[in-house]
């Protein structure tokens, strides 16, 4: 009778044992990283989207991007001009903090960056947080190793590794073919357009099959002149739009042909699953080219020009579940800022000083700290008689901004809350004010002159 007590009793104390355990909290799976899909446009003007209700454009699935995330309405582009603005987004820092204070072309005579190899790259970055990482489209940050995008941290790249595009069906530049497949030249038929964007959609159908997050850069050269749209997006935008300008109808033709583009990579990221849990960036790396009649809104001036109009940039966000759909931010920020709050959103941090500063708080509807006291600072290098290999330069501190259009042109100020058409030069009127914006602009300057834009010489 004893043996079965004390044998009752173990089977009962064993089973309290079992039932505690299973009350214990159970270790909770990390939630899945998100996907990032970086939309880089080229010389797309400030309000050459239909969601700033300009009337003679129709860009649908831009208008969603902004429909369904974050717009932002004070997004300035690092530089006026293409490599500098996509240095800045890959490493964080100011361009010629990097060594890419003008463009890289393919001559050396008329060429005016080289990127660090010391800096450390965004898909280096995120590779080490567990991303596959894609450029598809545009480099422009070197035309042979080490900076090639391979060697930069990329694990898949396909497009052009040069500047603009003398054709867009040809796809040259000074006759040489920049086409690429990893390290190997292709030449592929087709619209460069359309080949970046079925490219862009096969990547995403293939990563879906993986369950690994992935970094995809996708870089469009469109609607970097020559503006040469399909016939049928022209015709359309005839018959659409009577009256309209030659020029004009072609560049809105070649606008709305690159936004289908981004409609069919939108779509694949829903048809594959993956749109809910991918947060996709959306951004042009200067403003407008006036020439081919780009739209800049109200802003001054266009590409090339440290005025508004050549660095303020379309550009929204948006995150499903944790972007408010429909919301607008009003807080200043540069395409640098995009390598810290990037990294932020995948868990990892720079492992080198930056001047990026992430603004994942704003995204995640959190108040945004006011920021009066951060200088933003805008240079471009470049040759011919207009620059003579000199700089141009910018610097904004709060409401004030400091102006030197081109190397030969005196220094202008403006207070862009009383002016944002920066039509009154202030400068004789806050001799203080200049002084302080002038200290921080040569500090900057100073900085970036400790690292080379040249080619090292071959010993």
């Amino acid at each position: 009778m004893k043996n079965i007590f004390l044998k009752a009793l173990c089977l009962a104390l064993g089973a309290a044992v079992v039932s505690s355990m299973t009350l214990l909290p159970q270790p909770q799976k990390a939630p899945p990283k998100p996907n990032i899909l970086v939309i880089l446009t080229d010389d797309q003007g400030y309000h050459d989207v239909s969601y700033y209700g300009t009337k003679d454009i129709r860009t649908p699935y831009m208008d969603q991007l902004a429909k369904e995330g974050m717009r932002f309405d004070n997004f300035y582009a690092n530089c006026p001009v293409c490599s500098p603005t996509r240095a800045a987004l890959l490493t964080g820092r100011y361009q010629d903090h990097v060594g890419v204070p003008g463009v890289i072309r393919t001559h050396a005579s008329n060429s005016w960056g080289y990127l660090d190899t010391r800096a450390r790259m965004l898909p280096t970055e995120l590779k080490k947080a567990g991303y596959h990482t894609a450029l598809i489209g545009k480099w422009h940050l070197g035309l042979e190793s080490p900076n090639t995008p391979t060697e930069r941290g990329f694990d898949t790249f396909k497009g052009w590794l040069g500047d603009m595009m003398d054709d867009y069906w040809q796809k040259r530049r000074h006759e040489v073919n920049y086409m690429r497949d990893n390290a190997k030249t292709i030449d592929p038929e087709g619209h460069a357009t359309d080949l970046f964007t079925q490219w862009s959609v096969e990547y995403i159908q293939q990563r879906a099959k993986t369950g690994k997050p992935f970094f995809l850069y996708l870089a469009y050269n469109a609607p970097h002149f020559p503006v040469q749209p399909p016939a049928d997006w022209l015709k359309r935008v005839q018959q659409r739009e009577p009256g309209i300008p030659q020029k004009r109808a072609e560049l809105v033709a070649f606008i709305e042909h690159l936004d289908d583009g981004i409609g069919k990579v939108i779509a694949a990221l829903k048809a594959s699953g993956q749109y809910d849990n991918t947060l996709i960036v959306f951004s042009s790396d200067n403003g407008g080219h006036l020439p081919s009649l780009a739209n800049n809104g109200p802003a001054r001036d266009g590409k090339q020009s440290m005025y508004e109009g050549g660095l303020r940039v379309p550009t929204a966000m948006v995150w499903p579940g944790k972007i408010k759909p429909g919301t607008i931010s009003e807080q200043v920020n540069l395409t640098m800022d995009l390598f810290p709050t990037l990294l932020e959103v995948a868990g990892a941090q720079a492992v080198q000083s930056i001047e990026g500063r992430s603004f994942l708080p704003t995204l995640l509807g959190q108040p945004a700290p006011s920021e009066p006291n951060r200088p933003l600072y805008f240079t471009r290098r470049e040759g011919g008689s207009e620059y003579g290999g000199q700089c141009s330069y910018a610097l904004r501190l709060g409401d004030w901004k400091l102006v030197k259009n081109t190397p030969f042109q005196p220094m202008e100020l403006f207070n862009l809350k009383e002016d944002p058409l920066e039509k009154q030069n202030v400068i004789k009127d806050h001799p203080k004010v200049y002084q302080q914006l002038n200290n921080l602009l040569m500090a900057r300057i100073q900085e970036a002159g400790k690292v080379p834009w040249q080619r090292p010489a071959v010993k």
